[in-house]
């Protein structure tokens, strides 16, 4: 199964085909670092994506206090109804739990090789360790739901 910058979205796990047995599943704890772009393909379905940053944080026995580490980056991509209510829920600086299959792709950049690590998310929730949230269900039958609250 190939992947090419979310293009292949919905070929895998969320779509009612399986993942290949040699996918890696991962749960990323992070913040959203950009905003969610949400956009439609010819074929109607919805598809979004936004960047998530994840710092480690590791416990100071000299300082005695959790320092911060190295922040990794992660452009996340949804399909179907979780990238519409993604657009609607997500928020930059938003605390979030991300899981989903691991994509590491090698291009070129300024011609030097360059990593870049995407995560096709299966599901998206708010860490609820910084905070709270409310919970709309979104129905079929009622996709005003889905619609900003106060905008």
């Amino acid at each position: 199964m190939g992947f090419e910058t979310g293009s292949d979205l919905g070929s895998g796990i969320g779509s009612g085909m399986g993942a290949d047995m040699s996918e890696t599943a991962v749960t990323v704890v992070g913040n959203a670092a950009t905003q969610v772009d949400l956009w439609e393909t010819g074929e109607g379905v919805p598809r979004a994506r936004f960047r998530l940053a994840a710092t480690a944080r590791r416990w100071d026995r000299w300082r005695q206090g959790w320092t911060a580490g190295h922040t990794s980056y992660y452009m996340v991509w949804a399909s179907h109804a979780l990238a519409a209510n993604l657009a609607t829920s997500v928020t930059v600086g938003e605390p979030l739990v991300v899981q989903g299959w691991l994509r590491v792709r090698e291009e070129e950049h300024d011609g030097r090789p360059r990593l870049s690590a995407d995560i096709d998310a299966t599901a998206v929730g708010h860490d609820l360790a910084c905070g709270t949230t409310v919970f709309r269900r979104v129905s079929v039958a009622n996709p005003a739901l889905t619609a900003p609250i106060g905008g």
